[in-house]
Order: C-alpha cells, then sequence, then structure tokens
C-alpha cells in the first residue's frame, strides 16, 4: 500500500513540475489565431427583400353596374387580349339597342318616303312649267290680236288670267319641291341622331362585357359570380371585378437599407432567389432606385409623414427579371424574395479577412511600459486623444526567433461577404492575426505570440456532451 501511494505522489508531482515548465514556457505569451493575406476574385454584394411583380398590371373594372352572370375565367388563368373574362347583366342595354335599331330602320323608311315625295313635287313642277309654257304662248298671241281689234276683251282677259295662274301653280309646285326637299333633309338628320344614340346604347351593351386588355394571368378576383358590381372610383368594394398581371416581363420590388442604398445604381447585376423555388437563382438587373425613404414599420414615405422619425428607413429597389419565358413560367405575384445586388466587383486583388482590422494608436509604443509616479502636488495634465489608424498586426520573427506583433497601417478598398480589399499593407502571403476579437482589442506593438492551434468544439460534439 505504501508503494502505491509513493508512485501516485511521485506521478503527482512529475505532473506538477511538467505543468510548472510548460507555464514558465508559455509566460509573457498571447495566444492568438492567424490567417494569410492572399490574392482574389472580390465582390460587394448588398441584400434587400421583397416581393414578386409583374412589370405590368392593371384592376379590371366594372363598367356597368349590375349582376354579374358568369365569369369565364379563373385565379391563376392566363389569359389573350381581348378574350372574354366576364360579363354582367344586359336585359335593359339590350332592349335600348333593339329599340334604337328599330328605330333606325323606322328613319329610313321615312326618307324613302320623303325622297318618293320630293320625286312626285319635282314632277308637280315640271307639269306647272310647261303649263306655263302654253299659257305663256296663248297670252303673246293674244296680245296681239287684241291689238289688231281681232280679239275681244273679254278672251283677252281670259287668256290673261289663265297665264297668271300658271305662273302661281309653278310657285306653288317649287315651294311644295322645296318643301319635300327640306322633309328629306330632316328626316336625314333625323337618322343620325338615332345612329348617334345606337352607338351611345351599343356602347353601354358592350361595357357588360368584360375584355381582357392585354395578355396576362389573373391574380385576384374580389367578387364571386352573381354578386352585384357597381362603377365607381377604382379600389372601392364592388368596383373591380379582377387583377390582370402581365408577366411577360416580371419584377422584384425589394427594399434595401439606408445605410446600403448609396451603393446602389442602375444596371448592377443582381441574383434573385425565391423562398418558393428553393435551389433556383434567377437573374436582372436594376432598373429602379427609389428616391423616397420608406419607414420599415408602415412602408410609408417620410415625405407623407408629418412627425419626425428615428427609425430605420428603406428604399425601394426595382429589378427586372432576365430569362426565357419557360424560365419564368413558375413565378407568381406576390411570391417572396431575396436579391444580392452586385455593387462592386474586383479580380485578383489582395484581400485579408476584415476581422484581423483594427484601430491602434502607435504612438503608444514610445511610452515607457513601466508606471511613473508623478508628484503629489503635480497637477496631472490634459489627456491627448488617441490618434487611431486603420491596420492590421503581421506575425513576425525576431532576432531569436521568436513570434512578435508588428502593427501595419492598411488603407482598405471593396468589402466581400467575409473579406476586404487592400489598396496599401502588407503583401499576399504575409500572415496576420485574425483573433480572438478581445485580444485584438488589447494587443500591443512587438506583443510576443503563439498560435492557437486547438480545434474549435463543434456544436454537434458540445450538444452530445
Amino acid at each position: 500500500m505504501k508503494k502505491i501511494l509513493l508512485i501516485v505522489l511521485g506521478v503527482l508531482i512529475a505532473a506538477a513540475l511538467v505543468v510548472t515548465m510548460v507555464v514558465h514556457q508559455q509566460a509573457g505569451f498571447t495566444k492568438v489565431v492567424t490567417a494569410s493575406v492572399v490574392r482574389e476574385d472580390l465582390t460587394t454584394m448588398v441584400s434587400g427583400t421583397g416581393q414578386i411583380k409583374p412589370k405590368t398590371y392593371m384592376n379590371v373594372g366594372a363598367t356597368s353596374f349590375g349582376r354579374i352572370t358568369h365569369f369565364f375565367v379563373k385565379e391563376g388563368d392566363r389569359v389573350k387580349a381581348g378574350e372574354t373574362v366576364a360579363t354582367i347583366e344586359s336585359v335593359q342595354q339590350k332592349a335600348n339597342v333593339d329599340g334604337q335599331q328599330a328605330a333606325i330602320a323606322a328613319a329610313r323608311t321615312d326618307i324613302l318616303s320623303n325622297v318618293a315625295a320630293e320625286k312626285t313635287a319635282q314632277a308637280s313642277v315640271e307639269q306647272a312649267q310647261a303649263d306655263l309654257e302654253q299659257k305663256k304662248l296663248d297670252w303673246e298671241r293674244a296680245q296681239a290680236l287684241y291689238k289688231d281689234g281681232i280679239l275681244a276683251k273679254q278672251d283677252y282677259d281670259a287668256k290673261k288670267a289663265a297665264y297668271d295662274t300658271d305662273v302661281a301653280n309653278v310657285d306653288h309646285a317649287v315651294a311644295l319641291l322645296n318643301q319635300s326637299k327640306a322633309n328629306t333633309e330632316s328626316a336625314r338628320g333625323h337618322l343620325q341622331t338615332q345612329i348617334s344614340t345606337l352607338a351611345y346604347n351599343q356602347d353601354l351593351l358592350n361595357k357588360t362585357v368584360a375584355t381582357a386588355p392585354f395578355d396576362g394571368i389573373v391574380t385576384n378576383m374580389p367578387v364571386r359570380e352573381g354578386e352585384t358590381v357597381v362603377t365607381g372610383i377604382q379600389g372601392t368594394e364592388g368596383a373591380t371585378l379582377m387583377t390582370l398581371a402581365d408577366m411577360s416581363v416580371i419584377t422584384a420590388e425589394v427594399k434595401v437599407d439606408e445605410t446600403d442604398i448609396v451603393n446602389v445604381q442602375l444596371g448592377q447585376t443582381v441574383d434573385v432567389t425565391v423562398d418558393a423555388l428553393p435551389g433556383k437563382t434567377f437573374k436582372g438587373q436594376v432598373t429602379l432606385v427609389g428616391d423616397q425613404a420608406l419607414l420599415r414599420s408602415t412602408g410609408q414615405a417620410t415625405s407623407t409623414s408629418t412627425t419626425g422619425t428615428e427609425e430605420a428607413k428603406d428604399f425601394k429597389v426595382v429589378v427586372t427579371l432576365s430569362g426565357s419565358a419557360q424560365e419564368l413560367n413558375d413565378l407568381r405575384p406576390g411570391l417572396s424574395c431575396t436579391a444580392k445586388i452586385t455593387t462592386a466587383h474586383k479580380a485578383n486583388v489582395t484581400s485579408l479577412p476584415i476581422q484581423a482590422l483594427t484601430m491602434y494608436d502607435p504612438a503608444q509604443d514610445s511610452k515607457k511600459t513601466a508606471g511613473t509616479v508623478q508628484a503629489a502636488s503635480t497637477a496631472p495634465g490634459p489627456v491627448a486623444k488617441p490618434n487611431l489608424i486603420q491596420g492590421v498586426f503581421v506575425v513576425e520573427k525576431d532576432a531569436h526567433g521568436k513570434l512578435r506583433a508588428k502593427f501595419v497601417p492598411v488603407t482598405t478598398g471593396i468589402t466581400g461577404a467575409t473579406d476586404i480589399e487592400v489598396l496599401t499593407g502588407p503583401a499576399p502571403g504575409a500572415e496576420i492575426v485574425t483573433g480572438p476579437y478581445k485580444t485584438l482589442r488589447i494587443l500591443k506593438n512587438g506583443a510576443l505570440l503563439k498560435r492557437d492551434t486547438a480545434k474549435p468544439i463543434s456544436l454537434s460534439t458540445s450538444s452530445s456532451s
């Protein structure tokens, strides 16, 4: 038993000595995670969420008051321009059209009758004029005979009276002819009035038949067959038969955060994914960038708000999708989507992990590390503002082969998902400190480093334990 205790005691002592030696060797070292500066292609993306919308869509409104007698389509159906989509009761409108057509037929008959009367009057004029010519000749002969004393005064007066009567008969016949012509023109005018009234009634009848204004898909039908619709302001209840969307040009209308909108421009390429179609990515480009900030809570433009607010804001961005009709066939208006807008792209640039960047004041390197004691009577001077510079800590070996941190200022360019472009700073291949984050915040220039090679504990391992 004593031997066992001595053995255990010896093992513990040896382990303590080993731990002491390791701690002594690692004293003054800072464990860090490192990575390398590399050359790669960088792409900057801005994300926004929204929904699929057709570029052109409209509400097919009711153009006649009445009950819906039949719908020829249902939601989701594709229709062609001019295709009948619904009918509204049209008994009164059809009766008006039929009555007007009968009135027009009667008016045409009246015109024919007036034309016939006009011809009769014309014949009467011609007959009266012929009689007048005969009476004129008789009157002229009577004048000559009376002058020679051959014709009696009574016969002379009779010839003159007959001539005067025929002159009056011609004037009367001409007046009747003019009256017949006037009646004909009046009948023609009435016919044109009847035709105009028919066009009006026919228009009212046509409005009881709703047709598709363009090729598209039926996306919404707020009323049902048998319900009564009314003509009125667009959007009011009972004034809309259905919504028709032209799916030949499809867009994704998304909202982009106000901090990212400055980088979004027309023509930038976009990858759009739809929640309902996993695994599919649709290509497109930015075709509209809104200039009105929208309140995130209500979606209303800030210009319409009467009170100031500090809540987060978004901007509307419209992306027009490209692709064949077959590729876009599965898309439906209202589907939720996410758009990733490529705002910048550079090939083969020097880059480093974003997490490696830190802010550091090189002036503190000149300060003494040892503390100094000020005289109690000496008032402390004003504290100077630190001159923080953006940069990274590069891992370098000193003369003794030990790893030390060296702060190198960095100017940056475009930002990718996890990396950032280096315009000036460490060259490709340089080893830099990337973490831990708390260590980076307090790391000093020239500090001794030790690479942390411990593998991180996976989620599955930690959960099983």
